[in-house]
């Protein structure tokens, strides 16, 4: 009897150890763990992407508020989460802190429709647990940019939708229960909304699919509603942030404006390996129940029977994949489709229920595995890549970059950039050449590795230069401004950025044309900067752009890597 007694107690400490609720517990602990280490991570393509959550959260702190006070390619979520994991985890790698701060939101949401999954079966709950793991704890987007292995600091908006729109998946497929459906609706479709609005519109794809399907009655939907604008509307009483953040939805969209059509097929030729296994499964699925599907129009009332047709497995893997290719069409790198696997686990686990024949499960999970493997895998593999290839890697060395610092590399990449810093400040003109005629060095020159590297000594070098002159002369410049990508100096020099300046600032893309408050901050601005190693047309851009604001500042060589523009104030007090 103390046998059998023993035996049950075992087995409930190891069933409680595989909950899904305590997997994403020690998870959740495993990367507060690793955050408080001093890590380095591996130099990657775009690196750079990274620098804007530092200046979003540094302009937070000063009390700044996004959309409000100044321009974001982006919603506010991801900074203001940022921000917050900055405050807990100070010495953190930032590139792992930013990737794993939506866990705060992902995290409970996940728990929220497992627990309910669970309670029928351990092994569903595990098979769309842990893949999201996966794609929460590496910080790689599933597909490669560049040749060689490296970090993916950009595109984190992106991975972080496509994890959201995993959980919100999840949430309208497997819960049964509205009250917590109506919990997973509104916190997902918020988070949604104020990460990126693209990503938005395809939750709210998924969202009116599953209303129309019956999934989500008539009462939750009103409710889900009216709770999302409650809240929208309690964020514009608080700081304005709700009206403001829609009128910078309305710039992108004029920005970059053009056919949906060509960018449709281009998102789907990028995920033509998802896209047709999982298509042709719908089609197998269509064309297997198509008796199914054709008998349940008829006998009931109307709305009742085309709600029975469309909650079909096929054409639930036909909207996901529409959602994920809309998604898709704005993006440069993301996590591409990873929420096609909750609508096509049920596929699976129905025809190896059911009396169907062994080929047809074998069939549909041929295709299940070409739409479902290749985005983990290749995320797996290139993580494997990155980390295994970084064991001969050297440290990035910096004395002013605080954790922007946190990389390292290949000697041979290093080297290099090291080289390339003095080509860039003696050949100047060259690059203005490279201006004159709108192009840039190499097609993909910003996810070079030594560019990225080159970036940061460049940076660094500055700010030596900027105290320097600053000790020399007796002045502090309070405001500092970069006509660049990014603009990491206000938070590595404990300094604040003008308002109403663009974050993030791409002139093609992201930098709507300054208006009257604008182009007073950057009149008002202590210190503008500007790169020369090397000279580009996007820096060109920006410097024309804000010209107007800057006509009376005092240019000076900085040092070989960068102009300064010394505000009428500040070039008085210096000799």
């Amino acid at each position: 009897m103390a046998t059998a007694v023993e035996h049950g107690t075992a087995a409930g400490r190891r069933m409680r150890l595989t909950s899904p609720i305590a997997i994403l517990g020690m998870t959740a602990i495993a990367m507060a763990v690793v955050l408080m280490l001093p890590l380095n991570v591996p130099i990657g393509p775009m690196y750079w992407d990274l620098f804007i959550y530092f200046d979003a959260a540094n302009r937070i702190f000063s009390g700044q508020v996004p959309a409000t006070d100044f321009f974001a390619p982006v919603g506010p979520l991801g900074y203001y989460l940022f921000a917050g994991g900055v405050k807990l985890f100070s010495n953190a790698q930032p590139l792992l802190l930013v990737h794993w701060s939506l866990f705060v939101v992902t995290a409970p949401l996940m728990a929220l429709a497992l627990w309910q999954v669970d309670r029928t079966s351990r092994g569903v709950s595990l098979a769309l647990l842990l893949p999201f793991l996966a794609f929460a704890v590496l910080p790689f987007n599933t597909r490669e940019f560049y040749p060689f292995p490296g970090s993916d600091g950009f595109a984190v908006y992106n991975r972080q939708i496509c994890q959201l729109l995993y959980v919100l998946t999840v949430a309208l497929v497997y819960l049964r229960d509205q009250r917590l459906l109506l919990i997973s609706i509104v916190a997902g479709m918020t988070a949604l909304f104020l990460t990126k609005i693209t990503g938005f519109a395809s939750g709210g794809i998924l969202c009116a699919f599953a209303f129309a399907a019956g999934r989500v009655q008539l009462r939750t939907a009103i409710a889900s509603a009216l709770i999302f604008f409650a809240i929208l509307g309690v964020l514009q009483l608080w700081n304005g942030i709700t009206l403001a953040y829609i009128n910078d939805i309305l710039a992108l969209v004029v920005m970059n404006e053009g056919s949906l059509l060509p960018r449709f097929l281009q998102a789907a030729s990028h995920t033509f390996g998802i896209v047709v296994p999982a298509g042709l499964l719908a089609l197998f699925l269509l064309y297997r129940d198509r008796t199914t599907l054709t008998e349940t129009l008829r006998g009931k009332p109307r709305l009742q029977a085309i709600a029975g047709f469309l909650d079909h497995d096929a054409f639930w893997i036909m909207v996901v994949l529409f959602a994920g290719i809309f998604f898709e069409t704005q993006n440069t790198g993301s996590q591409a489709l990873i929420f096609i696997w909750p609508v096509l686990l049920p596929v699976l686990m129905r025809l190896w229920q059911s009396d169907a024949p062994r080929s047809a499960f074998i069939a549909a999970g041929l295709l299940a595995a070409a739409a479902a493997l290749p985005p983990l895998v290749n995320t797996t593999e290139r993580a494997a890549r990155t980390y295994v290839g970084a064991i001969k890697n050297v440290t990035m060395p910096s004395e002013n970059l605080k954790t922007l610092g946190r990389l390292n590399m290949r000697p041979e990449i290093l080297a290099r950039a090291e080289k390339m810093m003095g080509f860039y400040a003696k050949h100047r003109e060259t690059y203005a050449d490279f201006i004159r005629i709108q192009e840039l060095p190499s097609y993909v020159f910003y996810s070079e590795f030594d560019f990225q590297i080159a970036h940061l000594m460049a940076i660094d070098e500055a700010i030596t230069a900027i105290r320097e002159l600053e000790a020399e002369q007796g002045v502090t410049f309070d405001t500092v401004m970069n006509l660049n990508f990014v603009n990491p100096f206000p938070w590595l020099m404990d300094r604040e950025a003008p308002r109403h300046v663009s974050i993030g600032a791409d002139p093609t893309r992201t930098v709507p044309p300054p208006d009257a408050e604008a182009l007073k901050a950057v009149r008002e601005a202590d210190l503008i900067l500007h790169p020369t190693c090397p000279l580009t047309t996007a820096n060109a851009d920006l410097l024309a752009l804000y010209a107007p604001a800057i006509k009376d500042h005092e240019q000076i060589t900085l040092n070989e890597c960068f102009d300064a523009y010394l505000s009428p104030l500040m070039a008085d007090r210096i000799e």
